[in-house]
């Protein structure tokens, strides 16, 4: 059973990582499996459909960029972890690692055409990415202003062929976020 368990990680890894770097259709059950160093045909040994494959895999990139942000919240001088992470997300390094990246800039606008329990697990991931807002004082209306002007932003920046634009767009997010009212209702943390 352990065996069984740590194939079926390593093929999850390997969706997340394709999904982050192609997108949902650049990511093929035979390209997956090949990655994983597997055959084919062990594919439905793992899962019942490439759909399901795919929900794992959106989990797995999603709760990747959530621990990614809460460390950089946890070094970060008190008061200062909501403009350390906004920083972190809209860094150079981020732009350029597509395939470790935040998997909702990625694969956002794709998303909305994929199979309910794709779009479910999609769902989760952005409540959880605004929830770790809102772990460091952020009010709802003002966790979900964050993500958005952040992913926003990330996604614009890496659509440019004009590196110093994309760097200004970034630049610019983290300025207006940081400048950002403070309102609205406590976020539930």
């Amino acid at each position: 059973m352990a065996k069984k368990q740590e194939t079926h990680e390593t093929i999850v890894r390997e969706a997340a990582a394709a999904i982050r770097a192609h997108g949902y259709q650049g990511v093929s059950v035979a390209d997956i499996m090949k990655r994983a160093g597997l055959t084919h045909g062990g594919f439905y040994a793992h899962f019942a459909s490439r759909d399901a494959m795919c929900t794992e895999a959106i989990e797995r990139a999603g709760a990747e960029s959530i621990e990614r942000l809460r460390r950089v919240a946890e070094q970060a001088p008190r008061g200062g972890a909501v403009d350390a992470m906004v920083e972190a997300y809209l860094s150079d390094r981020h732009v350029a690692e597509a395939a470790r990246g935040c998997a909702i800039v990625a694969v956002g606008t794709e998303t909305a055409r994929q199979a309910p329990e794709v779009r479910r697990a999609a769902t989760r991931g952005v409540r959880a990415m605004a929830e770790v807002f809102a772990e460091q004082g952020a009010t709802d209306d003002e966790a979900l202003g964050i993500l958005s002007c952040m992913i926003g932003a990330m996604v614009l920046a890496r659509m440019v062929d004009d590196p110093m634009l994309g760097t200004a767009i970034r630049t610019s997010a983290q300025d207006l976020i940081r400048r950002r009212p403070r309102r609205g209702k406590k976020a539930a943390g």
